[in-house]
């Protein structure tokens, strides 16, 4: 589990290193394993309809509900890994 955790901080960091911005959708698949991998299932209620970018990153999250936080970091590992080449 330290590992885990060691590995997720690390590609939290790689992330920050990327030369070319992903795309939206790049970009929502690791905010939502992200958030998961952080804090677990979504929480509060969805931003109304005129805020679009809050609505769709926690859409985005919920779409995770129900996966554990540790099998959420590895997918957030993989996708930095998979981003940075």
């Amino acid at each position: 589990m330290a590992d885990l955790k060691a590995q997720f901080e690390q590609a939290q960091k790689d992330v920050k290193t990327l030369t070319k911005k992903p795309s939206n959708d790049d970009l929502l698949t690791l905010y939502s394993l992200f958030k998961q991998g952080s804090s677990g299932d979504v929480t509060g209620s969805r931003p109304g309809m005129l805020d679009m970018v809050g609505r769709a990153k926690y859409d985005a999250w919920a779409g995770l509900k129900g996966t554990s936080t540790d099998e959420a970091m590895k997918k957030y590992i993989a996708k930095v890994k998979a981003l940075l080449g």
